[in-house]
């Protein structure tokens, strides 16, 4: 059996959601062969998959989103790396009850990119998420050589704020060593740069951008893919407008500037994390997250997990905190049944605080349900 979940957000890691599960498993049935393969789409989480599947953890003190020193993490096994921005530029990496939106920076994750190219790494899995950011991924460019000044030849402040002085975008300078990795684009979002839809309008709001500031953001970000456009020529305007552009703040625009390749986050951390094989020797699937819900369905771990076990002829049961799909809904996902941690115990609150051994309680009961 194969326990292929993503984090509890708030309550449990990856890895602790499938130390908890086979925890539960083995109490009922302490003969089950278990295998446990962490995954994340490409948000906060995926470093901590990418070790928990033998890649090695890589610590360096880069910049925070607010211009602070922070230590971030990246994942290496041969010449493979995978990058988490929210490691560098995350919500996480801001002080206690702080908002940025106007000028929270994305330099980290650029300097984070550097570590791994100085590494070696040849391929580098870029996932993003759960970003302080709304700055176009200007600040990553900036850390690995381009160049944004203001009229007067300055360089322009940090954040997306500042990017309504943009007069001048110079990409001359970009790492070389760009040109000769692949490099890909790993994200659960396949929203544009800006619009109705864009980074601003959609995940401004829960970066703490008043309406006022997601206008504002919306406009020097579009005004940034007007001035790269004039560096760099039609692609610029392309990219803008491109499924992905808009992840994180933005950043995924950066990244197809420089090159990568948009693929769907969980598609890319399957692959990366051995998925393929691990299912092969699997006879059940075990998925989950915190909530099962709408968004789940849309690029989510989960939904990839079952996607790929659905056609390996695998049965698949999702753990979860809440639930909010009918059955109906999961069966078209392709999950036979979910188990949340609310039917075990209806506190919500108590839930976040004891997931872990009421997980081991809902596992106990997979258990018996299915492998009695």
């Amino acid at each position: 059996m194969l326990i292929a979940a993503d984090k509890f957000k708030g309550s449990l890691t990856a890895v602790q959601v499938a130390e908890r599960v086979t925890e539960g498993l083995r109490r009922v049935v302490p003969e089950a062969e278990v295998e446990a393969l962490p995954v994340a789409d490409g948000g906060d989480g995926t470093v901590d998959a990418a070790v928990a599947a033998g890649f090695e953890r890589r610590e360096v003190r880069v910049t925070g989103p607010v211009g602070e020193p922070v230590t971030a993490a990246y994942a290496l096994r041969g010449d493979t790396a995978v990058v988490e921005m929210a490691e560098a530029s995350g919500l996480q990496r801001l002080p206690a009850g702080v908002f940025a939106p106007l000028t929270a920076t994305t330099y980290g994750s650029g300097e984070l990119l550097r570590a791994a190219l100085d590494a070696g790494a040849r391929t580098i899995v870029f996932g993003v998420g759960g970003s302080a950011t709304t700055d176009g991924g200007s600040g990553m460019l900036a850390a690995l050589g381009a160049r944004f000044l203001d009229a007067g030849g300055e360089p322009v402040g940090p954040g997306g704020g500042a990017l309504a002085d943009l007069a001048i975008a110079d990409l001359s300078g970009l790492d070389p060593r760009l040109a000769e990795i692949e490099f890909v684009l790993a994200s659960d979002v396949d929203n544009p740069l800006t619009g109705p839809k864009g980074a601003p309008a959609v995940y401004g709001p829960q970066k703490g951008a008043t309406p006022e500031d997601v206008a504002a953001l919306d406009a020097a970000l579009g005004h940034f893919a007007e001035v790269l456009e004039r560096a760099i020529g039609a692609r610029a305007a392309e990219y803008a407008s491109a499924p992905g552009a808009g992840a994180a703040g933005g950043i995924g625009y950066g990244a197809l500037i420089l090159g990568a390749g948009f693929r769907p986050g969980i598609e890319v951390m399957l692959d990366v994390l051995g998925f393929a094989p691990a299912l092969e020797r699997a006879t059940l699937v075990i998925t989950g997250e915190g909530s099962l819900d709408e968004q789940t369905l849309h690029g989510k771990a989960p939904a990839g997990v079952a996607a790929a076990a659905r056609a390996a002829g695998k049965e698949v049961v999702a753990v979860c905190g809440r639930l909010a799909l009918s059955p109906e809904a999961l069966a078209r996902a392709g999950i036979r049944r979910a188990y949340p941690l609310t039917e075990a115990e209806p506190d919500v609150q108590r839930c976040i605080a004891e997931a872990g051994p009421i997980l081991e309680s809902v596992a106990e009961r997979i258990a018996r349900d299915l492998l009695v």
